[in-house]
């Protein structure tokens, strides 16, 4: 790969650039903040790396998309940070140790500096100053300090409960961590322990999340927005009271639909609630604790399917239905969950198909309310979930309307007192005690006589002891409940100085990387959590960059922070991130790679092979950011041989860099100028791949004028052209980019050069044709500029006749432009 003598045409040497500049970026500092700057700012973030060994082809995509962007920034003017970090507390480092016999630590950091290497060599614009791991005793201090605030204000609190308990990690597991009734982790079946949990609650903040999506749309993918919408839950009905039979507390459930009370003919309750122990029959006892230890088998997703068999047992007791005063029995059933709504449901078998199931198998009356003229569902077995006029129903029987039958329902409990109108949420508080050693003490005192007592602010961090090996190992408590942490667990409370204990689980993983991005803005400060000037000056980010698959995880949990931070009056916004960029995985042979599959690839031995530059252009070119890319359908190989080949450009420029250009070829200087313009804007939009096209497209001009001509090489247009190729090629290959700008005669680094602006007058009227669809057919080709906006393309598709005639005057639901050449109208 290096260079070439004799006449053969020259070519980098791509090792020895990637060292003389990974050495001169770090001796200059190259992209190290100015936190003095009086530039606008922006704050490019990438979702920080788990070190569990060194990078893969995963992060060569993910890293390679964010620095296109920091890069362009920065050579547009900006003052930019783009920070680098390690999520790196974690179970992995923890089952490395109790294998190893060693100390967690040893195998985070030994692989964090593995890591660190790796990123230098990729090139990446990270600013190293802001460092931080979330494992170091000065960053857990601080994710300890805003346990405290969130519990000082009420926001954090411990319940025994049912949890998900995966029997090979030893640990509690939230439902967003449970996939298909298993471990997201390992992979075991996840079983349901009863355990005294941490939570936060995030509920409090439900509609909150939901409103402030809305800041979101602009900047946000939509299928994100719109599983953070799902998750959470949002419906609106009724709380209804029915009376328990022998009990003085009315059991209150949540329904969606009163209007059809006259059709509960029964109550199903969760088995794994507390209610359903508090009110169940002596009599069904025996049968009841049978079926609840059944029923810790399953996972809620197997619960929920609508394929499960319905199992259930009768609980001895009798509920009253308050609008008609009927008695209906009372049920312990699988399908319904302890952690959603009440735990507790009224049943209307004629109208819901998982009620009529369980009735029919149990012999349960079934009364049709609402006749929506489909056949009987007592003789169909289907039940009837459409509209129609309500029948059996009391003061609603002859009305056909949906919406007044449900208001006059919620009138009726109103004024009867016996039920309100509600909102309820599926979300469900956040699950964050892991009994496990490698993560966050909880900083809390259990005192016998004053309860959960916090630890002072002056008394943090509360650092972990020293575990390693088997004492780490699963044993059915976390490690700091064990024999060997005794010394660490024993201390007297710090308000009576009687003999307590600290909390021995430590927190979700998921807390540390909620607060992250504000650290890196001061992340060697050891008097505070952030800087709040700081956070000021940089924040909300303006461009996040990592996987969909945190779409309702940490997507949804860094949100709740900022807003619960905002309210504590610590930053001034509720949403952290301004834009989000989700990139798609790199796949092999059309599936993910997997060692078992035997399709792995190995990023290191690709760098190897073709450098860098190669690599990452490869990753950039191959598809849109957000869709997958299969190394089988790309060629690095290629990307090196276009990289030599835009480099000997370089190499045949003669002309002074203070030439006067505009005395260049003509022709070439409009290419050029294009070029500029629709690269500044596909950046803009995400179009990173088909930026590249139009690099790639220049190189061929330039290439073009050069064999053209013998003398072109003196042509002040072949060097503005050469030189916006390196500007460009910066952005994806920085490497071979600082080569050709060295040999340009400018003084490096390219990356603290000027984007340009393109020449207005050198743009000419070029027109391209521009399709327009309307539901997927084509319906018109416009001969348009080439420099339309979005919203210019989509006025002039929306005025053309033949588009009017398709739509019909149907309501349009969505305009997807892709400019310059397509207009797609998906009409409502």
């Amino acid at each position: 790969m290096g260079s070439t003598g004799g006449d053969e045409p020259r070519t980098y040497d791509v090792e020895a650039a990637q060292v003389k500049w990974q050495q001169f970026w770090e001796r200059n500092a190259t992209f190290q903040a100015d936190r003095n700057s009086t530039k606008e700012r922006r704050y490019v973030l990438d979702m920080f790396p788990y070190p569990s060994g060194d990078l893969h082809m995963g992060h060569a995509e993910a890293y390679a998309m964010g620095d296109v962007l920091a890069r362009l920034w920065r050579m547009q003017g900006y003052e930019v940070l783009h920070p680098i970090g390690w999520d790196s507390f974690g179970l992995p480092a923890e089952n490395a140790a109790i294998k190893m016999g060693e100390h967690p630590a040893k195998w985070t950091y030994g692989n964090i500096e593995t890591q660190k290497t790796s990123f230098k060599r990729y090139g990446l614009s990270l600013d190293w100053t802001t460092e931080l791991h979330t494992s170091d005793v000065g960053y857990y201090k601080w994710t300890q300090w805003l346990f405290a605030q969130f519990y000082k204000r009420g926001l954090a609190y411990r319940k025994n409960s049912f949890v998900n308990w995966c029997p090979k990690d030893q640990t509690v597991l939230a439902n967003e961590q449970v996939v298909g009734g298993l471990c997201e982790r390992c992979h075991t079946p996840v079983t349901k322990r009863r355990l005294s949990q941490w939570y936060f609650k995030i509920t409090e903040y439900a509609q909150a999340l939901l409103d402030d999506m809305e800041q979101l749309e602009a900047g946000w993918p939509e299928r994100v927005l719109a599983m953070q919408r799902n998750w959470i839950g949002r419906s609106v009905g009724a709380h209804v009271d029915f009376v328990i039979e022998g009990h003085a507390t009315p059991v209150t459930v949540f329904t969606t639909r009163p209007d059809t009370l006259w059709g509960a003919t029964f109550m199903v309750v969760a088995p794994d609630s507390e209610l359903a122990d508090a009110i169940c029959a002596d009599s069904a006892r025996a049968a009841f604790e049978a079926y609840l230890e059944r029923v810790k088998q399953s996972s809620e997703i197997e619960r929920q399917s609508t394929e499960h068999e319905k199992t259930g047992v009768d609980l001895g007791v009798y509920a009253i239905n308050p609008v008609n005063g009927e008695r209906i029995p009372v049920w312990a059933a699988d399908y319904v969950l302890a952690e959603y709504g009440t735990g507790a449901i009224m049943a209307v078998p004629a109208h819901d198909q998982r009620d009529l199931d369980f009735a029919r198998k149990f012999g349960i009356l079934v009364r049709p309310v609402i006749d929506t003229g489909e056949v009987d569902p007592r003789e169909s077995g289907v039940a009837t979930t459409g509209d129609g006029v309500y029948i059996n129903s009391g003061p609603l029987d002859g009305l056909a309307d949906k919406k007044s039958g449900v208001a006059k329902a919620i009138e009726l409990l109103e004024a009867q007192h016996t039920g309100a109108a509600a909102i309820t949420y599926r979300l469900r508080d956040w699950l964050l005690s892991r009994q496990r050693f490698w993560g966050c003490p909880i900083p809390v005192i259990h005192c016998p006589n004053c309860g959960e007592v916090l630890v002072g602010d002056d008394q943090l961090p509360v650092e972990l002891p020293d575990l390693r090996g088997d004492d780490l190992a699963p044993k059915g408590v976390s490690p700091l409940a064990g024999a060997a942490a005794a010394a660490w667990r024993n201390v007297p409370c710090p308000n009576c100085g009687a003999p307590a204990e600290r909390d021995t689980d430590t927190m979700d993983t998921f807390v540390d990387s909620s607060w992250y991005f504000y650290r890196y803005l001061s992340a060697n400060d050891d008097t505070q959590a952030f800087n709040p000037a700081e956070v000021r000056a940089w924040m909300p980010v303006d461009q996040y960059v990592g996987g969909v698959e945190h779409a309702i995880l940490h997507l949804l949990y860094m949100r709740f922070f900022a807003h619960v931070l905002h309210d504590l009056g610590l930053i001034d916004f509720n949403e952290p991130m301004q834009r989000l960029l989700n990139q798609g995985q790199v796949i092999n042979q059309g599936k993910a790679m997997s060692k078992s599959l035997g399709n792995g690839v190995d990023l290191g031995t690709q760098i190897d092979a073709y450098g860098v530059d190669a690599v990452r252009l490869t990753m950039v070119f191959a598809s849109p950011p957000e869709d997958d890319i299969d190394w089988a359908d790309v060629s690095p190989a290629s990307s090196l041989k276009f990289l030599q080949r835009a480099y000997r450009l370089a190499t045949e420029v003669t002309s002074a860099p203070d030439a006067d250009v505009s005395t260049g070829n003509l022709e070439l200087r409009r290419v050029t100028h294009r070029t500029i313009k629709a690269i500044t804007e596909l950046v803009a939009m995400g179009r990173f791949n088909v930026a590249v096209a139009r690099i790639m497209e220049l190189v061929n001009a330039t290439r073009k004028t050069l064999d053209a001509d013998a003398r072109s090489g003196a042509d002040p247009a072949v060097r503005e052209a050469t030189q916006f190729v390196a500007q460009a090629l910066s952005l994806v290959a920085p490497y071979v980019a600082e080569e050709m700008w060295e040999l340009l005669g400018y003084a490096p680094s390219i990356a603290n050069s000027h984007w340009p602006e393109p020449d207005a007058a050198l743009l000419g009227n070029e027109t391209v044709v521009m399709v327009v669809q309307v539901q997927g057919k084509v319906r018109a080709k416009l001969e348009v500029p080439d420099g339309l906006t979005e919203a210019e393309a989509t006025e002039v598709a929306l005025a053309d006749p033949a588009v009017i005639r398709a739509l019909d005057d149907r309501p349009i639901a969505k305009v997807i432009v892709r400019l310059p050449k397509l207009v797609s109208i998906v009409p409502q």
